[in-house]
């Protein structure tokens, strides 16, 4: 596990007040790579501009390319010769400087540590420092004249807690010579962002394997000794949770020094943007960012005393809920049963895969070690690190998976350095290894190298770009090769591909291995080709009856809302989900409406006034035979539909429901569809006296009604809010026809009309459709048209009846009518409505 966070800025301009905090983390997904580092683990044949853009192409994009040797050129080491206090300033000083020229530079300097016979840098008349945006021309302080400059690391772009200039330790440097190899400044560095399938690639040697198999370089990782551990005394091990800790790996080294680290590894950890911090740290995180294998470094005698026992006893276990933990950031944490821990005496000492406990943190006084190297679950750090917002560069390498195979080489790797750069004796190493055997980290893939061209397709020639043909065998055993993998032949151009162990985790199956194919050989080296036989494409039916329907709504005046699948729990046959993120958000809405309605009142609390809407999407329920699905429409109206109000002096005018149901008929009539409507009063939620069912022939389409006053009154809506819900795949089966698809010219007329009224006394529980349907029926080839034009129920009407006048026009394709080719077929309607439904006629 990662103990400090020692990242900075891409370029280091920061005060020195945020160097005394933790830096700042860089993206978590990349890599700072120096490019001096990585010519130790691989031949760079390239320019840095050149790998740049062969590691983009390679989809790993390099998104800065920061040429640190711009940062001190021209400066050199330079001798202070003598130092004497500045006449006319307290805090200045007169130095006399050697920089090997044969020639003393008198250079004022403000610095608090100047003084004379240090080796120091010196920026001479003429050098440009960018970082400070300065060029040193002569100048004169306080009257003495200065002819350079003594520079501090953070005038060179270098992080640095000290204040004051940079003071050379080694006495054996030439006069005169470039300082930027001793400091580190002889580099450029890429900014890398890795994909989150490439875990492998948060690492040096990760980045070097990809630049071999790209470049076909010589790679020279380095291969840490044995080391060989005894059981521990003193030391136990106890995991609780094998699935989350698969493999720990404890280490006790006792005698160590504390003491800042050389400065070949400061420089290589400044260039990572990682700020050096000690020995015993800063070797952690350099074999993190070697290896991409978190470690973690506990002072023993800390963990003794948290413990309270000279036995310690490191635990691996999940967090009892209200437990605390003050990590290496300084904030005390509230924990989870989320939140993985290491323990000491069953006592928090750690976060553990995220970052560590200040209690048992290395200091300055630490003696004696224990080194923690382990795997765990991607999927527990992922949990623990986002329950507690907290992310560190350990936690982002282990949320995307840590090489199972590394785990061993990483750690003889740091406790080498340990050995060597902080003199500690390695005592004793315990193991709790619950992996799988090692030959399963490895799995073999079979590649068919006809399947590989088939779906990458011919590649480029040579010299333009013409086809140059397929992939030959070679290719694909060159490529795989370079990444690692051992082919053997196994049939006619087909081959058994064993991955190696750090890319088991990306390669699994054949595709993945001929994406990595295309991806070495490059995809700017296959053709661009299109299919040889191509055809116009075309939008499958409930596609296009969709945006039809879309069309027809939103021409209509409504706008469409898209509302959350999931609900607040409590309805009937509703759905509860047994994982929710929040407790109102856990279960499925049973239909559009009530979503709908929310809005509608939201719009009105925000004063945005009426919505008129719709909705299309999926709707959940239960039932006795298993859980259900469908997909509706669902629309409210209640708005003013008027272009303006100044027609009725200002004033807005609700919407009646006959206003509202043409609304949803003219939708209908766009998209040809005959709806009929029948009283219905099922859904509490509606004016059970004005509701309507919806038909489609013996269909039912849906709902559509007022909300019911006690509704209106419970949520504060105004009184004319209608809303409808129909089912859509009834709505598609009734367009799915050969008329309304491909409708058919019919002819009209060009004789003139006749109309006629009818008027009676009909029964409140006969519906207009059933009606209009026995006049239809009656009326045959010249009946044109029927029309409701009048409702009356009041004054000499008789009780349960409802006076209801119709115009029905009669109309000829043939010939003008006259009253006689008229009457015998009004009169055979007024018959039918007198025998079919026992009217009263008036006229």
């Amino acid at each position: 596990m990662q103990t400090y966070e020692a990242r900075s800025p891409n370029r280091f301009r920061i005060d020195s007040a945020l160097l005394l905090k933790l830096p700042q983390s860089h993206k978590q997904n990349q890599m700072r790579i120096s490019l001096n580092w990585l010519r130790e683990l691989v031949e760079i044949k390239q320019t840095p501009e050149e790998l740049a853009q062969t590691l983009t192409m390679a989809g790993f994009e390099v998104e800065d390319i920061e040429d640190r040797r711009t940062w001190a050129s021209g400066v050199v080491v330079g001798r202070v010769i003598a130092r004497e206090q500045h006449p006319d300033a307290d805090r200045l000083s007169v130095c006399q400087v050697d920089i090997g020229t044969g020639e003393t530079l008198n250079i004022v300097c403000g610095a608090s540590n100047v003084r004379a016979d240090i080796l120091v840098p010196v920026a001479s008349v003429g050098t440009f420092l960018p970082n400070i945006n300065l060029k040193i021309k002569p100048a004169k302080l306080r009257g003495v004249p200065s002819n350079g400059m003594i520079c501090s690391l953070k005038e060179l772009g270098l992080p640095t807690d000290v204040d004051g200039i940079h003071i050379f330790q080694n006495e054996d440097l030439q006069l005169g010579s470039d300082v930027r190899p001793l400091l580190g400044l002889d580099d450029v560095v890429l900014d890398v962002t890795a994909t989150a399938n490439r875990a492998d690639a948060l690492c040096m040697v990760g980045i070097a394997r990809e630049v071999a198999a790209l470049t076909n370089a010589k790679l020279s990782i380095p291969e840490p000794p044995e080391i060989t551990g005894k059981a521990a005394p003193g030391l136990n091990l106890k995991v609780e949770e094998s699935k989350a800790c698969p493999s720990y790996i404890g280490t006790v080294i006792e005698n160590i020094t504390i003491a800042p680290s050389p400065d070949w590894l400061q420089q290589k950890l400044r260039a990572a943007g990682t700020r050096p911090i000690n020995n015993v740290v800063d070797i952690t995180n350099y074999v993190l960012l070697e290896w991409g294998q978190p470690l973690h470094a506990f002072d023993r005698e800390r963990l003794k005393t948290i413990g309270g026992s000279d036995n310690i006893t490191i635990g691996v276990r999940f967090a009892s809920a209200g437990e605390t933990l003050k990590t290496l950031d300084g904030q005390t944490r509230t924990l989870s049963t989320q939140n993985l821990l290491i323990t000491a005496g069953d006592k928090p000492v750690a976060l553990a895969g995220v970052m560590g406990g200040e209690e048992s943190e290395v200091y300055e006084g630490t003696q004696n070690l224990v080194l923690e190297a382990a795997l765990f679950d991607n999927v527990a750090i992922r949990r623990s690190s986002r329950s507690v917002g907290l992310r560190s560069e350990a936690s982002s390498r282990y949320e995307r998976g840590i090489n199972f195979a590394g785990l061993e080489t990483a750690t003889r790797r740091a406790l080498t350095m340990i050995t060597e750069l902080a003199g500690g004796t390695i005592v004793a190493q315990k193991t709790v290894d619950t992996r799988q055997d090692p030959s399963t980290w490895s799995h073999t893939i079979s590649l068919r190298l006809d399947r590989v061209n088939e779906l990458l397709g011919p590649t480029r020639a040579d010299d333009d770009a013409d086809m140059g043909g397929e992939l030959q065998a070679s290719d694909v055993e060159r490529i795989l090769t370079a990444l690692g993998c051992q082919l053997t032949v196994s049939g006619d151009k087909t081959w058994n591909v064993v991955v190696p162990p750090y890319r088991y985790r990306d390669l699994e199956r054949e595709i993945d291995l001929i994406e990595e194919i295309a991806r070495l050989y490059g995809y700017d080296n296959f053709c661009d080709t299109l299919p040889e036989t191509a055809e116009g494409g075309y939008l499958p039916f409930e596609q296009e009856m969709l945006r039809k329907l879309r069309y027809a709504m939103r021409g209509a005046g409504l706008t469409e809302l898209i509302h959350y699948s999931l609900v607040k729990p409590g309805e009937e046959r509703q759905i509860v989900i047994s994982n929710p993120l929040l407790a109102e958000y856990s279960a499925l809405r049973t239909d559009l409406i009530g979503g709908l309605i929310n809005a509608f009142q939201f719009n009105l609390e925000q004063g945005n006034g009426a919505l008129n809407g719709f909705e299309i999407g999926e709707i959940f329920w239960q039932e006795e035979n298993g859980l259900q699905e469908a997909e509706a429409i669902g629309g409210i109206l209640g708005g003013d539909t008027s272009v303006g109000r100044w027609a009725r002096g200002g004033s807005e005018a609700p919407m009646t429901w006959y206003e509202a149901k043409g609304v949803l008929e003219n939708i209908f009539q766009q998209m040809s569809l005959h709806v009929e409507y029948q009283p219905d009063n099922r859904d509490p939620r509606l004016h059970p006296g004005r509701t309507a069912s919806l038909w489609v022939g013996s269909n039912r389409l849906g709902t559509f009604g007022q909300l019911h006053p006690q509704l209106r009154r419970e949520e504060n809506l105004p009184d004319a809010v209608y809303v409808f819900q129909l089912d859509l795949n009834v709505l598609l089966d009734a367009l799915d026809s050969e008329e309304i698809l491909v409708p058919g010219f019919k002819p009209y007329s060009t004789y003139p009309a006749s109309d006629r009224d009818i008027a009676f006394f009909a029964p409140i529980e006969l519906t207009v459709a059933k009606i209009e349907r026995a006049i239809r029926a009656s009326g045959k080839d010249l009946l044109e048209s029927v029309e409701l034009f009048d409702e009356y129920r009041g004054e000499n009407v008789p009780a349960g009846q409802r006076s209801l006048a119709f115009r029905l026009v009669y109309r000829s394709n043939e010939r003008t009518l006259t009253d006689k080719d008229i009457e015998p077929v009004h009169q055979k309607v007024r018959d039918t409505l007198v025998e079919k439904f026992g009217v009263n006629l008036r006229s």
